[in-house]
């Protein structure tokens, strides 16, 4: 087996939002959390330690071992799942924390607010006719706030792993053209008095993000809406984050395009070695539905060095936590494991030295499946947003209950085909 268990020089352990990371450490939840988790993790290690030298010395391990092993392993990612709820919980923004807002601001509020709790449609009718607003109207909806749309927008990069890594884009129109270069313009050296033949131009086509409609259908009770003191904008941001970041996350993975954005690891595919623009180039283990034992490190080191320099200053492993598991037995020719725990509360594991991010859209490990990403996916994955949220009050389909009808229109897909790399276990 090749050995190299010294980092590439570009990676870093970084972590999303390493600076509120900083703020987390004095929360003594958090911290016991945290002390749990690192814990858990040195018992997992010696647990697997063992099983290896049984491997080494008999070709394979105990039951009892096995079984040992596994359950140290669940209680890792349990803790590990605790964590990151935590996390999320002191990350999650607040509406309580905004600035003095404008006249204008103060008014859409206060029109927004009273549309919601009583149906009242005047007021965001006069303020929509002021701006001279077309985007939405009483049968379609009205856009919130716009600081109920930021903050929403906030919430889903918290909780959204590739939208969080991703380059967001804001778009008015229901499409994003990108144009890019097929093949640059052509260059060469010349003495000072030579001439100057001419050059062809570059080939240019072009990429298109359209933006697809998403929305969620929260419901209320009347007794909710007449308490002045719940606060709505706060109660509606909770109540779509979570289902929205859920569909988004599916399609920015998975998704086929049609009504939705297209995902990554639904972009044709081919062998690193024969890649060619408009693909994802994969790496195969060289084992059907895992990694061989001694190979591991080998089949990162070589997915790591296919990505070009410039994209490994700011890639991530994406994959999901089953797949996290089975990396975390792993280690390189010198002992030393594979994947590495967090260093402070709110970072990120590491794999290899670059940081690890927990996608559960990302498939499992099976025959054939490109369960790990690998790639800078701020420059090889656009997020269009659409901008403007909608909600549309609905007191008659449910009575009871009165439903808020949400709608956002968002798109994605690949940009750089040349920035994202994939692991194929076949």
């Amino acid at each position: 087996m090749t050995t190299n268990n010294q980092q590439a020089p570009e990676a870093k352990m970084n972590d999303i939002g390493s600076a509120a990371a900083q703020g987390l450490g004095g929360n003594p939840e958090l911290a016991a959390a945290f002390d749990d988790f690192i814990h858990s993790f040195e018992q997992f290690k010696d647990a697997n330690d063992d099983r290896l030298s049984q491997i080494e010395r008999r070709t394979s391990a105990d039951v009892i071992t096995e079984e040992k092993v596994n359950r140290i392993d669940r209680a890792v990612d349990e803790n590990k799942r605790h964590l990151d709820q935590l996390i999320l919980k002191h990350r999650r923004p607040s509406l309580d924390g905004n600035p003095a807002f404008s006249p204008h601001q103060l008014e859409h509020k206060s029109g927004f607010d009273a549309y919601l709790r009583s149906g009242e449609e005047q007021g965001l009718r006069q303020i929509e006719q002021k701006s001279f607003s077309t985007g939405s109207d009483p049968d379609g909806g009205f856009l919130v706030p716009e600081e109920l749309s930021s903050e929403i927008g906030r919430r889903l990069a918290a909780i959204s792993p590739i939208r969080a890594l991703s380059t967001v884009r804001q778009i008015s129109s229901s499409t994003y053209k990108k144009p890019f270069a097929t093949s640059g313009a052509e260059t060469g050296w010349v003495g000072e008095t030579d001439n100057r033949p001419e050059t062809s131009t570059p080939t240019l086509a072009e990429l298109q993000f359209q933006a697809m409609e998403i929305y969620a259908m929260p419901a209320a009770t009347p007794a909710l809406l007449e308490d002045s003191a719940v606060d709505l904008d706060s109660w509606i941001a909770e109540e779509v984050e979570t289902v929205f970041a859920a569909q988004e996350g599916t399609a920015f993975v998975t998704g086929d395009g049609i009504n939705k954005p297209r995902g990554f690891l639904n972009t044709p595919t081919v062998d690193e070695e024969s890649w060619t623009w408009g693909n994802l180039g994969y790496v195969t283990t060289g084992t059907d539905s895992g990694f061989a034992l001694s190979q591991g490190g080998d089949v990162m080191i070589e997915t790591i060095y296919s990505l070009k320099a410039g994209y490994r200053q700011n890639a991530h492993f994406i994959l999901n936590r089953k797949t996290q598991a089975e990396l975390r037995k792993l280690k390189d020719g010198d002992g030393n494991y594979l994947w590495q725990a967090p260093a402070t509360i709110g970072s990120n594991a590491s794999l290899m030295g670059f940081p690890v991010v927990e996608c559960e859209d990302m498939p499992d490990i099976s025959s054939g499946a490109t369960a790990i990403a690998f790639g800078d996916f701020r420059r090889g994955y656009l997020v269009v947003d659409r901008t403007g949220i909608r909600v549309l009050r609905d007191p008659y389909s449910m009575k009871p209950y009165i439903l808020f009808y949400i709608t956002k229109r968002v798109g994605g897909g690949v940009q750089d085909f040349d920035a994202i790399k994939l692991i194929k276990f076949s």
